[in-house]
């Protein structure tokens, strides 16, 4: 029995957690270590969320402003607002009657694409990597990268990590921005840079930052791969379309918003034939 027991823990091939078992049962944790630490007779009570989500990523403890831009961050992504395509997809998930879990996964499904979703912050990221900070290497890398990878998502039609539908960089952005560089005043950080030469990079795009953008340079000050920033991007927008979708839910589909006959158009082109 005792070489069984060995057979199966060495089968369990992971530098993230480890479990030591209760006495009375093999299959119940009496101590978790999540990278070396103990979770709930350390930590608890000790670290903060934005220090043990990094932890459970990086499997190493953030310094004190790689916590704090963390944590400011998580506040920025919380809730993307109404009109953000994932939270309408919880909030119509919501108020059709589907279960909760379905509610979360097309939040999901919806924010995970190339528009300001998950896969627009995996590519920011290259994007940022690729062009080390020269901006005239941008408008040739989105070539580059366009000629390097097949995959299942359409076809990039954008500078990833920039609006291809905004007029201007929406000052929520600009606020966020501002204060995340205050939280992590490194002069050579990928904030500080694209504050300094957001202007630059949206003229060079052709369109304005988006909060993918904004995420995608945060993601690389804390250090963390494409991949990894393309699920935590996703994890931390899923309270607001959760918050949206339960209380779609309550008010019902006679109090959903955007109905066409809330919308008044004052250039409507059709008004002239009627």
């Amino acid at each position: 029995m005792a070489n069984q027991n060995k057979t199966v823990t060495e089968k369990i091939t992971t530098k993230i957690w480890d479990e030591v078992p209760e006495e009375d049962n093999p299959f119940a944790a009496k101590t978790c270590y999540c990278a070396g630490y103990d979770v709930y007779g350390d930590l608890l009570g000790k670290a903060s969320w934005s220090e043990y989500i990094y932890l459970l990523f990086k499997l190493e403890k953030p310094t004190r402003q790689q916590a704090a831009l963390l944590e400011g961050l998580a506040v920025v992504l919380a809730n993307p607002g109404l009109r953000d395509h994932s939270v309408r997809a919880a909030m119509n998930a919501g108020v059709g009657g589907s279960t909760h879990a379905s509610a979360l996964m097309a939040a999901i499904a919806v924010g995970a694409g190339n528009l300001g979703g998950g896969r627009d912050v995996y590519w920011a990221v290259q994007y940022f990597q690729k062009c080390d900070r020269q901006i005239d290497q941008w408008p040739s890398t989105v070539e580059y990268f366009s000629s390097q990878e097949v995959e299942v998502w359409p076809e990039r039609e954008h500078i990833p990590g920039f609006d291809p539908n905004g007029s201007s960089c929406p000052l929520p952005i600009k606020q966020s921005l501002s204060y995340l560089i205050s939280t992590y005043p490194e002069p050579e950080s990928h904030l500080q840079w694209l504050f300094n030469n957001r202007a630059a990079l949206e003229e060079t795009a052709g369109y304005p930052l988006a909060m993918s953008g904004l995420a995608a340079a945060v993601f690389l000050d804390l250090d963390l791969k494409p991949e990894q920033a393309e699920m935590l991007y996703m994890i931390l927008r899923l309270p607001g379309a959760a918050a949206h979708a339960l209380e779609q839910e309550k008010n019902g589909w006679r109090k959903y918003p955007f109905f066409g006959s809330g919308l008044v158009l004052t250039d409507d082109p059709n008004s002239a034939s009627r």
